[in-house]
C-alpha cells in the first residue's frame, strides 16, 4: 500500500472519526494516552513545533495551550478542514497544513521540536516518517511519539474477557508479522451502540514493525533517546472504566522521545 491508498483511507474515516473523538469515544487517548504524553512533554512555551499527523487537532491545541507557536499537518483534507474551523472559533495562532508526513513541505532546521500522536504507526514507511522528522529539527530539538506498543499490540492483539466484562488475559501473536497495508475494520470501542449502529467503521490500514526495528529508524536518523513510556492506568481508572483495564497487564502504547544533536 502506498501513500495515495493511505491518504484514502484516512480521509474516510476522518468524518466519522472527528465526530466521535471530539464526543469522548476515544477512551485510551483521553484517559491514558495524551495526558500521559503531555506530562512527560518538556517545557514548550515559546518553542515553535510541528505536529504530525495532527487529525482534528484536538492534541495540537493542547500544545498550543502550553505556549508553544504550532504548525499541524495531516494527509487528510477532511481533517485539516475540520482543525481549521476549531481554530477559526478560537484562535491560538496554529498553522494547519495538508500534507504527507514521509515527505514534510519544510525546510531543514526548521521547528524547536516535533510530536506525533499515533500518527507515524499508520504511514507506509515509518522510516522516513521519523527522518523527515529529524530533518525539520533544530540542533538540539526532539521528537516525542506515541505508538502502538510493538511488543504488546502486535498484529494480532486479542482481551480475554470473563462473563463481567473484567479483563482476565491477552492472546498476543504475530509479533514478526508485517501487513504491509492490510486493512483493520473497528470502531471506538466506547461509541454507544446507537452511534455503532449509524457510523460506518473506520478502515485503517495496518503497518507494524518491531521493537528492535523501531529503534534503527531512531539512529539512523540520527536521534538520540532521552525516554521512553509505557502507559498504564491506575487501579482507581480501571474500576471506573473496565474498558481500559487491560492496559494493566501489558501496555497498549509505547511513548518515544529523541533529540537531535546539537551543533558541534
Amino acid at each position: 500500500m502506498d501513500r495515495t491508498n493511505v491518504a484514502a483511507c484516512w480521509e474516510a474515516n476522518a468524518e466519522t472519526w472527528t465526530r466521535h473523538a471530539r464526543a469522548g469515544y476515544d477512551l485510551y487517548r483521553d484517559a491514558l494516552n495524551t495526558p500521559v504524553f503531555l506530562a512527560n512533554l518538556p517545557a514548550i512555551t515559546g518553542l515553535g513545533g510541528l505536529d504530525i499527523g495532527c487529525g482534528e487537532g484536538g492534541n495540537t491545541r493542547r500544545l498550543a495551550e502550553r505556549g508553544a507557536r504550532m504548525t499541524a499537518i495531516d494527509i487528510a483534507p477532511t481533517f485539516i478542514r475540520h482543525a481549521r474551523e476549531a481554530e477559526a472559533a478560537t484562535p491560538l495562532g496554529i498553522t494547519y497544513l495538508e500534507s504527507d508526513g514521509t515527505a514534510l513541505p519544510f525546510a531543514d532546521e526548521s521547528f524547536d521540536f516535533a510530536t506525533a500522536f499515533m500518527s507515524l504507526m499508520d504511514m507506509h514507511r515509518q522510516d522516513l516518517g521519523i527522518a523527515e522528522a529529524a530533518r525539520v529539527l533544530k540542533p538540539g530539538g526532539f521528537l516525542q511519539f506515541s505508538i502502538l506498543h510493538p511488543c504488546f499490540a502486535p498484529p494480532n492483539r486479542k482481551v480475554l474477557r470473563d462473563a463481567q466484562g473484567m479483563v482476565t488475559g491477552l492472546l498476543i501473536s504475530e509479533y514478526f508479522s508485517d501487513p504491509a497495508g492490510a486493512i483493520e475494520v473497528w470502531r471506538f470501542g466506547a461509541a454507544p451502540e446507537r452511534e455503532k449502529a449509524t457510523s460506518e467503521p473506520f478502515r485503517v490500514p495496518v503497518f507494524h514493525k518491531t521493537l528492535s526495528e523501531w529503534i534503527a529508524f531512531i539512529v539512523a536518523a540520527g536521534l538520540t533517546i532521552e525516554h521512553m513510556a509505557e502507559p498504564r492506568i491506575d487501579a482507581e481508572t480501571a474500576e471506573r472504566e473496565p474498558y481500559l483495564a487491560d492496559t494493566r497487564m501489558a501496555p497498549l502504547f509505547l511513548h518515544v522521545r529523541a533529540r537531535k544533536g546539537a551543533a558541534g
